[in-house]
């Protein structure tokens, strides 16, 4: 790999010639600017203003606007004799827990590549001390015309090297999260927690850019002469009214999707509507309270009958026995009558 910096790590008084070459590359389809009418190329040309006339990239220099529109040259001797230790060196300035590092600095990563036989020991011992504490370097370095933060860590048998905001470059989130209260129920959690559990993990070697093969579809059936592929339909979505319906059928799709049955997993119920789980206690009480007075005014009035035409039978009367058979019945047929109320 080339390289695109050559310095030194400085670890306390111990110095690594080092090489720092990418450790990331692009596979980005690159596209060109076309005349629509005629598919001619579109080059920006670069004109000396004062003498009006194309100049060559040898030609062209660096300079500073000061603030009346005055251009001060700044050549490469200039940037390369600053007074600054990091111009050639990556000083390491502290440890820390990698957890320290917030993932919003991270920028461009890098390679550090011994500089030789020399730097071959230094190097090993840098990597080993990381690894065996397990904390990350903080450095300073100067790229590409600027002093830069920078993260040291093991990857492999080699040390990377990524390039760090400033902290005062990351932006807050301010008005990014909802500016509204939302309550999320523990079953919606259980639920989102299960989503996750069934996704499972993935391998990120699995992973690769689906667009850019589309792309590459598209090019290739353009050089046969044949109409590009047309994109699939999209899925009919609607508005997400109930989210643990939408919740459950999510878990639901991923188990398919995985070769798994619905048994195979307990499935996360949803709570019933509030009224419901409320007030179902009290009304099953109340009901119960109610049939049990009915039961009772029930027995009371067939006893009460049943006194009555006992009463009544002594006196050896056969229409009054008559008559208290008659009351017996109706209290029968009202007994019945309350309990299915």
């Amino acid at each position: 790999m080339r390289s695109i910096w050559n310095g030194a790590i400085s670890f306390g008084l111990v110095s690594i010639p080092i090489k720092l070459v990418n450790a990331t590359e692009n596979h980005s389809i690159s596209f060109r600017q076309i005349h629509s009418e005629d598919g001619g190329r579109i080059r920006y040309r670069k004109f000396c203003e004062l003498e009006d006339r194309e100049v060559t990239q040898g030609e062209i220099g660096k300079g500073y606007e000061d603030a009346d529109g005055t251009i001060i040259p700044i050549t490469d001797e200039d940037l390369s004799s600053l007074p600054l230790p990091t111009a050639k060196t990556i000083e390491i300035v502290a440890f820390v827990p990698a957890d320290r590092i917030d993932p919003l600095q991270m920028d461009a990563a890098y390679y550090l590549q011994a500089g030789g036989a020399p730097a071959a020991k230094p190097y090993t011992l840098l990597r080993e001390a990381l690894k065996r504490s397990n904390r990350v370097a903080i450095a300073k370095y100067a790229l590409r015309g600027r002093e830069r933060l920078g993260m040291l860590r093991v990857v492999g048998d080699a040390i990377a090297m990524h390039g760090l905001l400033w902290p005062d470059e990351v932006r807050a989130p301010e008005g990014v999260a909802p500016d509204t209260d939302v309550t999320v129920r523990d079953q919606e959690l259980d639920l989102a927690d299960a989503l996750m559990d069934t996704l499972g993990e993935v391998d990120l070697e699995d992973l690769h850019d689906e667009y850019r093969e589309a792309v590459e579809e598209v090019i290739a059936a353009k050089v046969a002469g044949e109409a590009p592929p047309q994109a699939p339909e999209p899925a009919a979505g609607g508005k997400v009214l109930d989210l643990m319906a939408a919740l459950e059928n999510s878990v639901r799709a991923a188990r398919e999707s995985r070769g798994e049955e619905a048994g195979d997993h307990a499935e996360v119920k949803s709570l019933p509507p509030r009224k419901t789980s409320r007030a179902a206690p009290k009304q099953t009480g109340g009901k119960k309270s109610t049939s049990t007075a009915k039961k009772t005014a029930a027995k009371k009035t067939t006893a009460s009958s049943s006194k009555k035409s006992t009463a009544k039978s002594t006196q050896g009367t056969k229409k009054t026995a008559a008559k208290s058979t008659a009351k017996k019945t109706p209290a029968k047929k009202s007994t019945p009558r309350k309990r299915s109320a």
